[in-house]
């Protein structure tokens, strides 16, 4: 499989040893910038909705939900776990921005169900400082998904808790599995 990142074109070809990604994602800018005009938009999403989901680069959030840009907020993180940092994001977009509702996706064979907190331990070893942020690391997708639909329903900061469905998406079909609240 190639990915957009390593199919060289144009300038990108013409670049010099020891370039880096960073270097072809700036020059993919440029290009993109060229044709780009203003949509005018602003940044209350046009759905009313959030998306919590894992960083994982195999989530393709707007194909697989079939959105357009301006439709929704998307939250990103390892795990796409409730976060502290979540509810904030969460919170703005509720009270500030107009979004209503929130869909949470984990997926499967997440790098999390690898990890435990002693990768804490072993960051604190290598450089000398403990991290202040938990892993958040899981074994049971289900579980953490419901536990995340808990802490949005529960932060006294998100007011609007009654829309909020988790799912677990299969990244190799494609498809999402709700999650029941409840089992």
């Amino acid at each position: 499989m190639t990915t957009s990142a390593s199919v060289p074109t144009g300038s990108e070809s013409a670049m010099m040893a020891g370039d880096t990604v960073t270097h072809r994602l700036v020059a993919a800018n440029a290009r993109y910038a060229e044709a780009f005009t203003d949509p005018g938009m602003d940044a209350r999403p046009v759905l009313h909705v959030a998306v919590v989901a894992c960083m994982d680069a195999r989530l393709d959030l707007h194909a697989a939900l079939g959105l357009e840009l301006g439709d929704c907020h998307t939250i990103r993180n390892a795990g796409g776990v409730v976060t502290d940092d979540v509810i904030r994001s969460l919170t703005i977009s509720q009270r500030k921005l107009g979004t209503r509702s929130v869909v949470l996706i984990h997926h499967t064979g997440c790098g999390l169900e690898s990890l435990t907190e002693d990768f804490r331990n072993e960051l604190e070893a290598e450089v000398g400082q403990r991290p202040a942020w938990a892993v958040e690391s899981f074994r049971d997708v289900d579980q953490d998904v419901r536990q995340s639909m808990q802490r949005v329903r529960t932060s006294p900061f998100v007011p609007h808790t009654d829309d909020v469905r988790g799912f677990v998406f299969d990244v190799q079909t494609g498809l999402l599995r709700e999650v029941d609240p409840a089992s």
